[in-house]
């Protein structure tokens, strides 16, 4: 996956200037360290991290059924320079029972058969409040799965700031300017800012309010390469332009000793003329990624056509936009890395009078 064009080519260039430049101005951060703080154990600044996903779907649509089993392992390793600076690389690597050339058709945001590079990043703590990120790596605003999918690895640049409030809330700030990279190559920019309040942090109930705004250009490239998707097209351009506001509201606390998460995201897009709201609730208790735990877990979300980009939104759903649908799913940890999750979705497009029915049953490893 790649974005392979010539003003992607300047991104990247300007993003690895930056990251040799931050390398010279860390390395005497890291070189007068006092010999109190030397490591005699390096390897304890190296660490590992993996992401195993077996997942077995079935598809039930009005004209054909679509059944597949896809895999896809992200292993990563990282290294600590110093207290202030980080490095990290990840290679993604996929295998399925279908083929490549069926993404388009099953609008997919990963190739099913794929060896590439995933991530490569360097972050550095500028202050005990911020941090910043360059290069390739998870978008690091927190948006629901109807605004952008958690699979997808942006290029770019970012500045996260927090900041406690009172004894357990916080305020944050996150700006950044990336490439999507999306599944085939395009030229595609993205320019978002959110901010966080949090509120009881690490209290048995708490909750945040998160405002997030994010400006997709240059587009063009998107209907020609068959991502344009449930957004209107006219004359082979995407007919709005895509200026998303997001408001997020969540609550947590405890049901029977386990952890009760309600959230709710409510989108528009001040590019479009019309068809330009979206909304999604969901509701989870329990927690699978807890050995022995389970989790019950509903969603439900009504996206109107041009409210986002589906190119962008996640394509656990079948539809990207113009549709409605609900996902009730049932998990269950076998342990600290092992957990599997089984779904239902229930999903009708606008103006369409078939449901669509697909099923995922996903087994995940992470350490």
């Amino acid at each position: 996956m790649g974005i392979g064009s010539q003003s992607a080519g300047t991104l990247r260039a300007a993003i690895a200037f930056g990251v040799a430049v931050l390398m010279q101005c860390t390395a005497g951060v890291v070189l007068a360290q006092d010999l109190d703080d030397f490591d005699p154990q390096p390897s304890s600044r190296w660490s590992y991290s993996g992401d195993l996903l077996l997942r077995g779907e079935r598809t039930e649509l009005p004209v054909r059924e679509i059944e597949r089993l896809r895999s896809a392992l992200r292993l990563g390793v990282s290294y600590l320079a110093s207290d202030a600076v980080e490095f990290g690389i990840a290679g993604r690597f996929a295998v399925g029972s279908d083929d490549n050339r069926d993404n388009r058709s099953n609008l997919d945001n990963q190739r099913s058969d794929q060896a590439a590079l995933d991530a490569l990043w360097m972050r550095w703590h500028l202050s005990p409040e911020a941090v910043l990120l360059l290069g390739k790596e998870r978008l690091p605003l927190r948006l629901s799965a109807m605004v952008w999918d958690e699979d997808l690895r942006p290029i770019g640049a970012s500045l996260d700031w927090r900041r406690e409030v009172r004894d357990f809330d916080s305020f944050g700030l996150v700006a950044g300017y990336f490439a999507p990279d999306f599944i085939y190559e395009d030229q595609s920019r993205l320019a978002a800012v959110q901010a966080a309040y949090r509120f009881r942090e690490g209290a048995p109930w708490g909750g945040s309010v998160l405002l997030s705004y994010l400006h997709y250009s240059d587009l063009e490239e998107l209907p020609p390469e068959g991502i344009a998707r449930t957004n209107r097209v006219a004359n082979g351009r995407l007919l709005s332009d895509y200026r998303l506001l997001s408001l997020q509201f969540s609550g947590r606390g405890e049901l029977a000793q386990q952890p009760l998460e309600l959230s709710v995201d409510l989108v528009r897009n001040l590019g479009a003329d019309d068809a330009d709201e979206a909304a999604r609730a969901s509701l989870v208790w329990g927690d699978r990624h807890r050995p022995g735990g389970w989790e019950l877990g509903i969603a439900a979300q009504r996206i109107q056509r041009d409210a986002v980009l589906a190119a962008a939104s996640d394509d656990d759903w079948w539809f990207h936009s113009f549709a409605r649908g609900v996902m009730p799913w049932v998990g269950y940890g076998f342990s600290d890395v092992w957990n599997v999750r089984v779904a239902a979705f229930d999903e009708r497009r606008d103006l369409a009078n078939d449901d669509v029915r697909r099923y995922l049953i996903d087994l995940r490893a992470r350490w």
